[in-house]
């Protein structure tokens, strides 16, 4: 059974059409790489399958189950967000903000027991902010912050995650680490990993499949062989492009021949 199964989807703002009949279907355990143009549909994607908006057509599904008769709490052990753009305006510590991630599995007023403080120190340690943990989020930069939402994310134990262009913010070392810890997760514990990225070339290193959206249709999908080809890059992106396999990494990578 698909861990996501997606069926005929339609959404917009207004009268903007965002996501125009799109069906698929994600594997357990798959790293899937959402690729494409700015307003191609990626976040807005993001938010559907986390139950955040309503479409205006079609059905999603997590496991099975229709995804609105999920209870809040019952998605929130099963998917986790990692939002583009996080903003907490008041003074809860790094600790704090990662603990938040065991609320899904805590009944009304139940404290934190020890299995709880192991997990989130580990959250903590996975992403580089255990060091982090005593200081005020408001005090941190904006890629300390990401990597913290990121460790409470973590700290969900969902079967999968969801993040909508997670490097951005990140230097370059950084946005390696989270690549390779996600993709560690993906493969240890068989967590499904759906994430919205710019970075082609990072796309094509981490991914098992790529969708490539535009106009927000599905124009490709499939592995990064399939979907990563001079044709589809200048046709989405109207942008020339070479597309070689690198020599260190092996994965497939696109230079702009326009520069």
């Amino acid at each position: 059974m698909a861990t996501i199964e997606v069926k005929d989807l339609y959404f917009g703002y207004k009268d903007e059409k965002v996501i125009d009949g799109v069906s698929f279907e994600i594997e357990k355990g798959n790293l899937v790489s959402l690729i494409g143009p700015n307003g191609s549909g990626k976040s807005t994607m993001i938010k559907l399958l986390n139950n955040l908006y309503t479409p205006w057509e079609g059905k999603i599904f997590v496991e099975g189950k229709e995804i609105n008769s999920f209870r809040k709490k019952e998605l929130a052990r099963k998917i986790a967000l990692v939002p583009q753009n996080s903003s907490i305006n008041y003074d809860f510590t790094v600790e704090e903000i990662v603990r938040m991630g065991r609320y899904p599995h805590k009944k009304r007023f139940q404290r934190e027991d020890e299995e709880d403080h192991e997990i989130v120190e580990k959250a903590m340690k996975d992403t580089n902010t255990y060091e982090l943990r005593d200081k005020a989020v408001t005090e941190i930069s904006g890629g300390e912050l990401q990597r913290v939402i990121i460790a409470k994310a973590l700290a969900q134990k969902p079967s999968i995650i969801l993040l909508d262009e997670p490097t951005s913010h990140l230097d370059l070392n950084h946005q390696i680490e989270i690549l390779n810890l996600l993709r560690k997760l993906n493969k240890e514990k068989n967590t499904t990993i759906i994430v919205a990225i710019h970075d082609i070339n990072l796309a094509t290193m981490y991914s098992d499949e790529i969708f490539m959206l535009s106009g927000g249709k599905i124009v490709d999908r499939g592995s990064p062989e399939k979907v990563i080809t001079k044709r589809n890059i200048e046709f989405v992106y109207n942008l020339p492009v070479a597309v070689h396999r690198n020599k260190y990494t092996n994965s497939l990578s696109i230079t702009p021949l326009n520069v």
